[in-house]
């Protein structure tokens, strides 16, 4: 299962589901609210002392954790769209950092039904129908974090009609993008949906979530590859937002 799902995700998370085939969020806190600026002495980390942060193996039970490094793409420059103010949501996506920083880190965090499994999986789509979230940090000098996180809602709003995707060698469609209800964690929260076009072959539906703690950006997103056919989306793991944001402050 690893293996498929390294090779699947390797483009999954670069195009949002290519080849494999709004309004401003209602996040935690405004945007605009006197809590959503980062406090001017909060630290920055740097890229290594990110890794340090990530979630690792043991720190959320039920869950395998993984590097990111196989999976996801390591520079921006692997993801580009149609439309600059969409860029943040792509990065987001992808585990890269929705700002302007170098400071960055991912992995993945795979839902572990082997430890709780009571029985042999009945076919192959048993083996897929597993939850993967991708979990990427970074961090930010003055108030970057909340330029970060404002770009991202305004993302949300001026990308609702869809933007066009390019990675690794692929060409995508996100057809719709539209806001969700964030965790209500961290210090501000933006949540938000991709609706994308499976090569005509009908649309998939991803949830996103960044949040804000201090100058540390996380963000998070959820596939499940059994369910791609089925119209229904992956919700993010609110044990895994509550577990890395918690590790961060």
């Amino acid at each position: 299962m690893r293996t498929a799902a390294t090779v699947t995700v390797s483009v999954l998370s670069l195009a949002l589901v290519t080849a494999c085939s709004t309004e401003e969020s209602s996040g935690s806190k405004s945007l605009g609210s006197e809590s959503a600026a980062p406090a001017e002495a909060a630290k920055a980390f740097s890229a290594s002392e990110l890794e340090k942060l990530l979630l690792a193996q043991g720190e959320v039970k039920g869950y395998q954790v993984d590097s990111g490094d196989d999976t996801l793409p390591k520079s921006k420059t692997e993801v580009k769209t149609d439309n600059a103010q969409c860029d943040p949501l792509a990065w987001a996506t992808a585990g890269l950092a929705p700002g302007d920083t170098d400071a960055n880190a991912s992995n993945s965090v795979t839902e572990d039904k082997a430890s709780t499994a009571t029985a042999q999986p009945e076919d192959a789509e048993d083996i897929f129908d597993v939850d993967v979230t991708y979990v990427g940090l970074s961090s930010y000098e003055g108030d970057g974090a909340a330029q970060a996180m404002k770009a991202v809602s305004d993302g949300v709003s001026a990308c609702s009609g869809g933007y066009g995707l390019a990675a690794g060698g692929e060409d995508s469609k996100v057809t719709k993008v539209s806001s969700l209800e964030g965790s209500g964690l961290g210090e501000e929260s933006v949540a938000f949906a991709e609706d994308v076009d499976m090569d005509g072959e009908g649309t998939a539906t991803f949830h996103t979530e960044v949040v804000r703690e201090g100058n540390t950006i996380a963000t998070f997103y959820t596939v499940n590859f059994a369910s791609f056919g089925t119209g229904e989306a992956a919700e993010i793991p609110a044990s895994v937002v509550e577990a890395q944001i918690t590790k961060l402050k």
